[in-house]
């Protein structure tokens, strides 16, 4: 979030956070924005959460683990030494989460209670498909940006067949919803051996999407599609962050 937004008009502690480039830490009111989502992710139902961090963000651990004393939920670390992609930030977590299921979500992003609850009681992996109607509706969500979240192919089970850059003909045919990927995923830990197998992508990464289509593919994941109507705010830009501070900064959170 370095990149400047004229028309951003943040205070000194949001634009430090955003000039780091650690859009989890901006302010909202007197809480870091991921302590909103921490929230959520303890109302679904959930109890441990791992970080996973930079080794340059000791000022992230050092919250969780001096300034605060989460009482409703565990905050654990992984760190990823080099910035080299999704599906490698997937792989520094590997310790944590052992052989359990898990969920994976971005730390830029809130999600409503209801969307990750949705997670919380299956056993198969998964990935939480949002009405891209309702995000823009409901959401903080500008239309032209769905595009980025890509269009989830799903097949008549319910299962995904792939993340599509746009919805494809036969999509748009069907008509009725539209889902995005907003990087909501539940995993077991056959993910970890398609990141570490998944070639690096055309940016030079390691991309968790391409990490999932790998393993589709392999025949060794399925992942149902969990259809949601809910927003999700987005932290993107600068631009995002006023209307973020708009809707959550009356939120309570409860760590």
């Amino acid at each position: 979030m370095r990149k400047l937004d004229e028309r951003a008009k943040l205070d000194e502690r949001q634009a430090s956070a955003a000039n780091a480039g650690v859009k989890a830490m901006i302010p909202i009111g007197d809480r870091p924005f991921v302590d909103y989502l921490l929230s959520s992710i303890a109302a679904a139902g959930f109890s441990e959460v791992c970080l996973v961090i930079g080794p340059e963000h000791e000022h992230v651990r050092a919250r969780y683990e001096r300034e605060i004393i989460p009482t409703r939920i565990k905050i654990d670390f992984a760190i990823q030494e080099q910035a080299l992609g999704t599906a490698n930030a997937v792989l520094a977590a590997e310790g944590f989460a052992g052989d359990e299921t898990f969920v994976v979500l971005n730390s830029d992003n809130f999600y409503p209670p209801e969307s990750l609850s949705a997670l919380h009681n299956l056993s198969e992996p998964a990935i939480v498909g949002f009405d891209r109607d309702v995000l823009v509706r409901d959401g903080n969500v500008p239309p032209d940006r769905t595009t980025r979240f890509g269009a989830l192919d799903i097949d008549d089970a319910g299962y995904l067949r792939r993340i599509r850059v746009s919805p494809t003909d036969e999509m748009l045919r069907a008509g009725g919803p539209i889902y995005s990927s907003m990087n909501c995923f539940l995993f077991n830990r056959e993910i970890f051996r398609a990141c570490r197998e998944v070639p690096v992508s055309a940016r030079g990464e390691y991309e968790l999407p391409q990490a999932i289509h790998y393993a589709i593919d392999n025949g060794t994941m399925r992942f149902k599609v969990i259809k949601i109507a809910a927003p999700v705010l987005d932290m993107s830009s600068r631009g995002d962050i006023a209307g973020i501070v708009e809707r959550l900064r009356a939120r309570p959170v409860r760590l």
